[in-house]
């Protein structure tokens, strides 16, 4: 079942979607959030060892949405969402129900500040949503 589903996606969608996704965290965490996510987080940006293996980070963080942006496609055929606004939905969904309680239960157990959740969930939820959006909009 599993092989039929993957063989079925279109891998230039989920791959262009996951891409959005990927966009969106350079607007959100450069421009909208730089700052404020500097600050709560506790990364030190004069520490020379703050840049060592950004190009890692970056390449891996790609990776690892383009597995989400897969399985958003995977639900999004298997519930046969067939336009943006359903994809919209379908996206926020997967980013409310599972990338943000993820990652709230790691912050309470690591005692992170609350406006450092809003700004990271604010982006998957958000990131999921476009990806789930332009899916959708393609099917």
């Amino acid at each position: 079942m599993l092989t039929e589903i993957l063989s079925n996606l279109n891998w230039l969608h989920v791959f262009v979607a996951a891409l959005a996704y990927f966009a969106l965290g350079a607007i959100w965490y450069s421009f909208l959030f730089k700052n404020q996510w500097i600050q709560l987080s506790g990364v030190k940006m004069d520490d020379p060892n703050a840049q060592k293996g950004v190009a890692g980070v970056m390449i891996t963080s790609f990776v690892l949405m383009f597995v989400q942006t897969a399985g958003i496609a995977i639900l999004e055929h298997q519930f046969m969402t067939t336009n943006l606004m359903s994809g919209l939905k379908m996206g926020a969904f997967v980013g409310i129900a599972f990338a943000s309680t993820a990652i709230a239960i790691n912050y309470l157990y690591n005692m992170k500040p609350m406006m450092l959740y809003v700004i990271d969930c604010g982006y998957q939820i958000l990131g999921c949503a476009i990806a789930g959006a332009i899916m959708g909009a393609w099917n």
